[in-house]
């Protein structure tokens, strides 16, 4: 009875969201399974989409309202979580979408599967977001990598997709045990998993002669997050899992994945090690800050430079995921003014602008049978549409202006400036020039070399919807931005550093 109490003591709504791509993922399956071998499998597609639609709703439902934590306060309700959960929902949907056109023509084997797996990792995802507590948060982070590995390796007859799921399962499983081994430590020095009870302690530990094993917990954390986040110098899976994986999966690594690890980064350093920030300001600018800003400038300078050798368009993209995740982690670096909305905001531009990507890199590589870069030659005279939507897509990835990945990045450069880290921002302005060669040369094969032939390339409709949400959002953002900014900086974000009043 008096579980039953403890458990009804809770306002179990607030789990409406996960529990709703719960639902979904346990009707997919059921639904999978009793379709004949040989049946048509888009429908259990629209049962995911319709699945995330419904979650969304659940979460915008309760923006805006106090903290609430459930489960002896290991799971949290905050603004900082939902604006967390709707990107990876966004994210998962527009994947959903590009998938349901495409899979059933692929090699996929298993179709079923692959799309309540995006469904499981998107909730792994909003899981991490939503953690107060170490347990939870690698729960949640299990969940995601173990949906994602699979997900890699559903091409079973493609020797590339099983190398890139063997690969990944090994990094993967290596990242997990440098979080575990930090996450060991921090719970060695407080006795504690709980995110909020960690703060005094481990200010306490570090003023009382534990300094060291309080830094080494907390870097062991990060180098394992690095892997998740693929930033340099742990991004060596990300070229052949990027290549390897089907093209869908790709996407959900490079958009949801990683939105998912920023949550996760977010939640350890700013909540567990938070007591530290005002114990050692001197002390976190130099060391733990210096790590970070080694981070952000070698993912910056190694993925753009990198990527200027490739001439398969899904390691080149790849390769650009690396050098996005160096200019996410610059405002980690700086730990100033408007963190949260600046990271949000550049992983909302980045889901637009890179679901809509590699939708087309998706379409473009299937008619012309290679992933290589010249299958872009021509399709402004095979598709001018598909052609001017990858313009935009290309053009924000670059930075350049009127569109979200320009705006993105122009404030986590003034972060920069702000933050008196000139080098940094210097940093980041070269290798946002050095990009553009690479980015350009997509822009060159499009509209400055000649197709094979003039045969027209139309877009499933699946695909040709996300494309235009794509090319929508990332307009949006980059006309528009202060109206995200505006609501953003309205949120209660500050309470994400305090427990809720409920516990």
């Amino acid at each position: 009875m008096e579980i039953e109490k403890f458990l009804l003591d809770y306002d179990w709504t607030v789990l409406a969201p996960e529990l709703t791509i719960l639902i979904a993922a346990t009707l997919m399956s059921v639904v999978d399974l009793a379709m004949g071998g040989k049946a048509d499998r888009r429908f259990v597609a629209w049962i995911g989409m319709a699945g995330v639609v419904v979650a969304g709703l659940f979460v915008i439902n309760y923006m805006d309202r106090e903290p609430y934590q459930i489960l002896a306060d290991t799971y949290r309700l905050d603004d900082f979580a939902n604006v967390f959960k709707l990107i990876i929902l966004a994210g998962t949907l527009l994947v959903l979408l590009v998938s349901q056109s495409v899979l059933k023509r692929s090699d996929i084997a298993y179709r079923g599967e692959f799309y309540y797996l995006l469904l499981t990792a998107a909730l792994g995802g909003m899981m991490m977001a939503s953690s107060a507590d170490l347990i939870t948060l690698y729960v949640g982070l299990e969940l995601l990598s173990i949906s994602s590995y699979i997900l890699v390796g559903t091409r079973k007859h493609v020797l590339k997709s099983t190398e890139a799921a063997f690969k990944y399962v090994v990094l993967g499983a290596t990242s997990s045990a440098f979080i575990l081994y930090g996450m060991s430590f921090a719970y060695g020095l407080t006795g504690t998993t709980n995110l909020f009870e960690m703060q005094n302690g481990l200010t306490e530990a570090y003023n009382t002669g534990y300094a060291f094993f309080v830094l080494l917990s907390l870097v062991l954390m990060l180098v394992g997050i690095g892997f998740k986040i693929s930033s340099a110098p742990f991004h060596m899976w990300a070229p052949d899992v990027y290549e390897g994986a089907p093209t869908p999966a790709t996407t959900f690594l490079a958009v949801v994945s990683k939105a998912a690890a920023f949550a996760l980064l977010i939640r350890i350093v700013l909540v567990g090690y938070s007591g530290l920030l005002n114990a050692m300001d001197q002390v976190w600018m130099e060391r733990i800050g210096l790590f970070f800003v080694i981070l952000a400038a070698l993912s910056m300078i190694v993925g753009n430079t990198a990527a200027l050798r490739q001439r398969n368009v899904k390691r080149m993209m790849a390769y650009s995921s690396i050098a996005q995740a160096g200019y996410i982690l610059v405002p980690f670096a700086i730990l100033g003014v408007g963190l949260f909305e600046t990271v949000a905001f550049y992983l909302l531009a980045y889901v637009f602008m890179t679901v809509g990507a590699f939708a087309v890199i998706m379409h473009v590589n299937r008619m012309a049978d290679t992933e290589d870069i010249r299958s872009f030659a021509g399709l402004y005279r095979r598709s001018p549409w598909t052609a001017a939507a990858m313009l935009v897509f290309v053009l924000s990835l670059a930075g350049i202006p009127l569109t979200g990945g320009f705006v993105g990045k122009f404030y986590i450069f003034f972060n920069a400036i702000a933050g008196q880290s000139f080098w940094l921002a210097g940093i980041m302005v070269v290798t946002t020039v050095i990009s553009y060669f690479y980015y350009f040369e997509i822009v060159r094969q499009m509209f400055f070399r000649p197709p094979k032939d003039l045969d027209q390339w139309r877009l499933p409709a699946g695909v040709a919807a996300a494309v235009v949400i794509g090319v929508v959002g990332t307009v949006a953002l980059g006309v528009m931005p202060q109206a995200v900014f505006d609501y953003l900086s309205q949120l209660q974000l500050t309470e994400v550093l305090m427990p809720a009043e409920n516990q």
